[in-house]
């Protein structure tokens, strides 16, 4: 796969997938070929609104599309699993959207699909490949802070409560920690990889679903992670990273920074910044072609064993409060 522009499917019609589509068609190299709705009509207006040249009336559709070469699945985080099977099945590479699956059981399962059939999968956790994120990571790594001993980073919105809406409603695996901690997770993980201890506070919903939680993260190295995630105020949206001989804080909104401050013990503030290309998506778009071309089938900047180590964060925090 390494002449004429990586095709990609739209699995969802809905916001996020319309958020997704026009980063792609601001990108060389990338070719929104088809989308797919369980709803023909559905289908068809989002391709008439793109430019998009070819509607599926289905998702099964979509998958048997041969000029498709990747899928972004797009749904609500439960049907996650089912349509990205779907497309592994049909010999379709797929990025899904975070969280990869609702539960670690699931995103393994999931994983054993693409591995046996030797196809690419990522989870679209795009703050992971935002440039300051990124580097930061790297900054971090060269040792410009020390060693790590503390990060925290925070997640919390407010939207109107409506029982009947995905984030509020527990058949559709509502609630803060599987659509914002996993934020706050997965910015941890290349700073510091899993932890030992895994400690945790909620308050429920009236629907039951999680409305605030705080973790508390333990690691062998005596360092810790402070994380917020909730439904119920809407919080500064900062990331901090405390080492030995500095700090770096990502300046609001943290997973899609446009400015980052590194801190050095005797030296003068650092602040880097970045303008960033259309909505923050084009990131990940581009490591999906990257990997596409070089016939990877994971990232190495985003394993799918790491997205499936958050899920069991995610899985333990949980289980602490329910």
């Amino acid at each position: 796969m390494t002449d004429g522009p990586i095709r990609w499917g739209i699995l969802g019609t809905g916001a996020i997938a319309e958020v997704f589509t026009a980063d792609l068609l601001r990108l060389d190299g990338h070719e929104v070929a088809a989308v797919g709705s369980r709803a023909p009509e559905t289908a068809a207006a989002f391709a008439r609104r793109h430019g998009i040249g070819r509607a599926h009336g289905s998702y099964a559709e979509l998958a048997a599309d041969r000029d498709v070469d990747v899928v972004y699945i797009a749904t609500p985080h439960p049907a996650h699993a089912d349509a990205a099977q779907l497309c592994l099945e049909a010999g379709r590479a797929v990025l899904v959207e975070k969280p990869l699956t609702v539960s670690a059981d699931e995103a393994r399962r999931l994983a054993e699909v693409a591995r046996a059939r030797g196809l690419f999968m990522m989870e679209g956790m795009w703050t992971r490949f935002s440039p300051l994120v990124r580097r930061m990571n790297g900054l971090v790594a060269d040792g410009a802070i020390g060693e790590v001993s503390a990060i925290y980073a925070d997640f919390s919105i407010a939207p109107p409560y409506d029982p009947a809406h995905r984030m509020w409603a527990p058949e559709l695996a509502g609630g803060a920690l599987l659509d914002l901690g996993c934020y706050v997770l997965s910015i941890t993980w290349p700073l510091l990889g899993p932890p030992s201890t895994v400690q945790a506070v909620s308050a429920p919903a009236p629907t039951g679903v999680d409305a605030n939680t705080g973790m508390l993260l333990g690691y062998e190295s005596g360092a810790v992670a402070l994380l917020h995630c909730g439904l119920m105020g809407f919080s500064p949206h900062t990331a901090a990273v405390v080492g030995t001989k500095g700090r770096i804080e990502l300046a609001s909104p943290f997973y899609k920074p446009s400015a980052m401050t590194l801190t050095r013990e005797g030296r003068d503030p650092e602040t880097f910044t970045v303008e960033l290309e259309g909505n923050g998506f084009t990131y990940q778009a581009e490591e999906v072609a990257r990997c596409l071309r070089q016939g990877l089938t994971e990232s190495p900047r985003l394993p799918l064993a790491e997205s499936v180590a958050v899920l069991e964060v995610i899985d333990k925090v949980a289980a602490s409060f329910t």
